[in-house]
């Protein structure tokens, strides 16, 4: 069952927090979204600038529009603004009882702005009791417990355990205000104390943080989890959130975060990383189609002696290259990617190496400066643990033998001097590699932050190099 989660909250003209962040939270986590206005806000990245409360009546229409037609799994509670809106919100809960109520206390927004009415914070206080979870961050906690902000964790422990005694709901306890090394969460409720641990994440990007997570919580719990399960689900996907909001280029404050990050590898837009970075390469590329090795072979006027060294020197670096895509293979997210490189891997070693041993004697072969320097540069980049930076480094070996293979395949004789070894550039198995190959560093740099998908288009540009002084040695030995 798709889970049908209500927001009740205010709005956020820039999308990053309120009932936009609602929306995308719960559809991240394949919830049906819902929103009722509680409060038009006039915000961007950088503050607050008005807040305008339509009338109570219309709040009322709204929420009876909703629950008279719709049957309601969740319910996220998110800015209220003023004691009048908490009578209505709390009139309709108690009429309508939805099976789970999650409660986002907004009094304080991430850029300082008190966003609640002082004249509501009790009437917030009394609303906690009808949720079943309650989500403060440390500065909301000390108001509804009428303490300083708790600057430490079992400070904030044990506020959290006080407000779970008041209103008998669990709480989750956030650490992101916390200064500490890393960032720890927990759940806090009659039964005791569920930690999740999180590693901090440096980021000015953390708009709308405490509206999202609650409403991951929300949708979490009408799936059928349980609150602790819940959090370790939901912390997770926040701190990858966090780490692809600079991403997103949205404002010049406190942007927000990257609500779809797990979902954007898995998109198909019709263009490509790959595709660019091909691109890119084009000036490289047409250097290689010009080099007088490439243009020697397939015209079958090679020098014997040059195409024999390149031999040579080709399998020299295929037991390398083999090498480094078993790397790829170990750091792989997935069985089927891990599967793909085992395989291509294997391929260098039998396939390859039989038909370049049919052509010359490795015995005694020494890898030349350019064989060096190309081995060199993957084998660092794998030493470097990068998964999505060695796909790049290793997808021009790919894709640069398959496009000369396919603009060859047909052009020369069956008599042509190098027949078997232009064939085997143009087979369409070691094609069907290449897109695959392609396909999967899409996914990865779709996955990747922007620092990473910078370092991919560097590992691919410095291979294509490579690629072309590979090309170009043999006639310069």
């Amino acid at each position: 069952m798709i889970p049908r989660v209500l927001s009740i909250a205010g709005t956020d003209p820039t999308g990053g927090a309120g009932i936009q962040a609602d929306l995308k939270s719960i559809s991240a986590f394949g919830g049906f979204g819902m929103a009722a206005v509680t409060a038009l806000v006039a915000q961007n990245t950088r503050g607050v600038r008005e807040v305008h409360v339509p009338p109570t009546e219309f709040l009322r229409a709204q929420l009876r529009a909703v629950s008279d037609d719709v049957v309601i799994d969740a319910v996220k509670i998110g800015m209220l603004g003023s004691a009048e809106v908490v009578a209505v919100v709390s009139a309709w809960l108690a009429e309508v009882r939805p099976p789970v109520v999650v409660l986002d206390p907004v009094m304080i927004a991430t850029s300082g702005d008190r966003l609640l009415d002082a004249d509501a914070e009790a009437a917030v206080r009394d609303l906690c009791r009808l949720a079943d979870l309650v989500t403060p961050n440390l500065p909301e906690l000390a108001v509804l417990v009428d303490e300083p902000v708790a600057t430490d964790w079992d400070t904030a422990l044990r506020q959290a355990r006080s407000l779970a005694t008041r209103t008998d709901a669990a709480i989750l306890l956030k650490g992101g205000h916390l200064r500490s090394a890393d960032s720890p969460d927990a759940i806090v409720d009659a039964t005791g104390i569920h930690p999740v641990p999180g590693r901090r994440v440096d980021t000015p990007h953390t708009h709308g943080t405490g509206c999202s997570l609650s409403s991951a919580m929300a949708t979490l719990a009408a799936h059928g989890l349980d609150w602790s399960a819940a959090l370790e689900r939901a912390k997770p996907w926040l701190t990858g959130a966090l780490e692809h909001a600079s991403g997103l280029h949205v404002g010049r404050g406190n942007g927000p975060i990257d609500h779809f990050h797990e979902l954007r590898p898995h998109l198909d837009l019709g263009s490509s990383w790959s595709s660019a970075a091909w691109t890119e390469a084009a000036p490289v590329r047409a250097d290689v189609d010009d080099c007088a090795f490439v243009r020697g072979l397939a015209s079958g006027d090679l020098d014997r002696a040059a195409f024999t060294w390149y031999l040579g020197q080709d399998l020299l670096y295929l037991r390398e290259y083999a090498r480094v895509l078993a790397r790829a293979a170990a750091l792989a997210p997935s069985t089927e990617e891990q599967r793909f490189w085992a395989s291509a891997s294997a391929s260098c070693l039998a396939e390859e190496a039989r038909l370049h041993e049919s052509h010359v004697d490795a015995t005694g072969l020494e890898p030349a400066a350019d064989t060096t320097a190309y081995t060199d540069h993957l084998h660092a980049v794998s030493a470097s643990g990068s998964y999505a930076v060695l796909v790049a480094a290793v997808l021009p070996c790919f894709v640069l033998y398959t496009d000369i293979g396919a603009r060859w395949r047909g052009t020369f004789a069956p008599d042509h001097a190098y027949a078997d070894w232009l064939t085997a550039y143009g087979d369409e198995v070691f094609a069907a590699s290449s897109t695959e190959a392609s396909r999967i560093a899409d996914a990865a740099a779709r996955a990747a932050s922007p620092t990473v998908r910078s370092l991919m288009s560097a590992a691919y540009a410095r291979s294509m190099q490579r690629e072309l002084a590979f090309f170009e040695a043999p006639l310069s030995a």
